[in-house]
């Protein structure tokens, strides 16, 4: 089987890393990181004038009518640069949300750079409740971990509505809502509190209200794209692995000399190939969702891609920490930006263990537990 890019899939890997390694990198993570706003909006506008916020949009509505293949391709660079900004929350989470649903809303002011977006349910700890007003809906609760909260302009928020999961669209502020950006180890994303407190929310504010089906097929796709964004962090990682310890010299010899420190490095790059064959299977299972099958094969291989990709992630980052030695832990080297990154992507949209039960459960572990008590 030829499980090569196409040539256009390479231009698309190519031309992103080529613009990431010019623009991006983790000395500019490092400089947007202390912002108030978390990421570069001159630099967004450029990404935006790329495509790359309508990479999977259809073409009727603004966007280039791409697949999950290609969306992988770009994430899988945006890993390697360690990238900060409002692109998996804007794509990734809600263009990719809309699309699942069918409804060309806000599609392409969303390709068009137009709006930034987000959406509030997947990992979101807390729960929100819609109930039926005279003219529209009130919502009550609080989600966190909400991916960009506080900053986007949109606000795709999936609610309680009698029994169903509804998704309703909030643009900007409005009363009763309030969004807390929160502090964490990983800097480059911004994780946000939303609470509701009697918020109203007019009829057409609401986007779909059986949404549960076409949001679990978003998330699946977006835990793919995160898994293939794991593979690009790790293969640097690795990188920079290599390139420290062949420069170090310890004992009169460069340190990558040392059989059980190219051993390690091995094992790095098996963890880093294995991934992206996982990341890139999965992404074409993505590609195959929307109209084949009942959604088990997706389930399977991004429950799969993602957990074994995260951690095959947060191994490569521990690996390169050791291996630095003490500068590995310094703010002055950048591995421990990865490591900080790797352990907070292990946990969005559901950590490991979440993953390796829902595969349990799929391929039948859960009847043959059953069938022991």
């Amino acid at each position: 089987m030829n499980f090569a890019f196409t040539e256009d899939q390479d231009l698309i890997q190519d031309a992103a890393r080529g613009w990431l390694g010019e623009f991006a990198g983790p000395a500019h993570a490092r400089k947007v990181m202390a912002t108030a706003e978390g990421y570069d909006r001159a630099l967004w506008a450029e990404a935006v004038a790329l495509g790359w916020t309508g990479l999977i949009v259809p073409e009727d509505q603004g966007g280039l009518g791409l697949g999950f293949v290609e969306l992988a391709i770009l994430m899988e660079e945006m890993g390697r640069a360690l990238y900060p900004s409002p692109f998996e929350a804007t794509v990734v989470l809600a263009a990719n949300a809309l699309m699942a649903l069918g409804t060309p809303r806000y599609l392409e002011a969303i390709a068009g750079g137009g709006i930034t977006a987000t959406l509030a349910a997947g990992n979101a700890t807390g729960k929100i409740t819609a109930a039926p007003t005279e003219g529209g809906f009130r919502l009550d609760g609080m989600l966190r971990h909400v991916p960009d909260g506080a900053r986007a302009d949109l606000l795709l928020v999936a609610a309680d509505l009698d029994g169903r999961t509804a998704l309703f669209a909030i643009e900007g502020d409005v009363a009763g809502l309030s969004r807390t950006g929160l502090a964490t180890m990983d800097q480059i994303r911004r994780p946000a509190e939303l609470r509701f407190d009697t918020v109203h929310l007019p009829a057409e504010a609401l986007i779909a209200a059986d949404a549960g089906r076409g949001l679990a097929l978003a998330l699946d796709r977006a835990a793919v794209v995160l898994a293939a964004f794991a593979v690009g962090a790790a293969e640097r990682c690795l990188e920079m692995t290599v390139d420290y310890t062949k420069e170090r010299v310890q004992f009169g010899r460069p340190v990558a000399s040392f059989q059980a420190v190219k051993h390690q490095c091995a094992d790095m790059a098996l963890a880093v190939e294995t991934s992206r064959s996982a990341a890139y299977w999965a992404a074409c299972v993505a590609d195959d969702s929307g109209h084949n099958g009942d959604g088990t094969a997706l389930a399977l291989a991004a429950s799969g891609a993602k957990s074994w990709c995260a951690r095959s992630y947060f191994d490569c980052a521990a690996a390169a920490i050791q291996l630095h030695g003490g500068v590995g832990f310094t703010w002055e080297y950048d591995v421990h930006l990865y490591f900080k990154n790797a352990r907070a992507l292990e946990a969005v949209l559901g950590d490991g263990t979440c993953h390796r039960e829902r595969v349990a459960r799929l391929i039948g572990l859960d009847d043959a537990a059953e069938a022991a008590q």
